[in-house]
């Protein structure tokens, strides 16, 4: 356990704040290059994404047409109508992706799962360092134009469906986070280099609104073309 650790969760107002709640509801608008080359351009173009804070669970509503909704758990991913029935579901998810590269098509139970994994993963980092398991290392800090940015090495457990195992956040001056780097294993172990910025606080806690994902470099350098995904959120809300 990294004193960057303990410094980064305490940062966006501290994880004693952040067990008062349960979910986290938000608003969501997103673009980039990637849905439309896994074949899903529009689905979760614009929605809201609902994600458990103390089990990884997430949901997006609508998904797609027909007023449905997804549901996603790291065994099991579903999509059901607006009355909560039961339309398709796929067991053990992540092993339909084997064999996939960058360029493979996503069904939607696929985009679902991604999506799911994805945004839960995001929305309760930093906090996520706390939870059993989780491992952190401070590694070498990253120059940028804004000066020094600490950087720490997490490595997930099993039992946690994200990206990949061992994925790296930079944290500024004040411990926000401001770059979360992984390989994306589901897609071929595309690299990226996944930017945040513009923070609000909603109900005391600090939360990042603009996400922009590029291609990363085997230097960690990126370029802003193409864009890969962009994370637009508004509306934030804790329950």
């Amino acid at each position: 356990m990294s004193r960057l650790r303990d410094f980064a969760i305490e940062a966006p107002w501290g994880l004693q704040r952040w067990r008062q709640f349960e979910r986290l509801t938000a608003d969501l608008e997103q673009g980039g290059v990637l849905w439309p080359l896994k074949g899903q351009p529009q689905t979760l173009e614009r929605t809201t994404v609902t994600v458990d804070l103390r089990k990884e669970w997430a949901s997006h509503a609508p998904f797609g047409a027909g007023r449905r909704r997804s549901e996603f758990e790291p065994g099991r991913v579903a999509l059901e109508a607006a009355d909560g029935t039961l339309l398709e579901e796929l067991r053990d998810p992540r092993r339909s992706f084997a064999g996939h590269t960058l360029q493979t098509p996503w069904t939607e139970l696929q985009l679902a799962y991604f999506a799911g994994c994805a945004m839960w993963a995001y929305l309760n980092t930093p906090f996520l360092l706390a939870w059993p398991g989780v491992e952190t290392e401070e590694i070498e800090p990253w120059r940028t134009g804004e000066g020094l940015w600490r950087r720490l090495a997490v490595r997930f457990p099993a039992e946690i469906a994200t990206h990949c195992a061992v994925q790296t956040l930079y944290f500024d001056a004040e411990g926000l986070l401001k770059r979360h780097d992984y390989d994306v294993e589901i897609a071929g172990n595309a690299p990226g280099a996944h930017l945040v910025d513009d923070y609000v606080d909603v109900s005391g806690i600090r939360f990042p609104t603009k996400r922009r994902i590029f291609a990363r470099q085997p230097d960690g350098s990126f370029s802003e073309e193409p864009l890969v995904v962009s994370i637009d959120l508004s509306n934030i809300r804790l329950s």
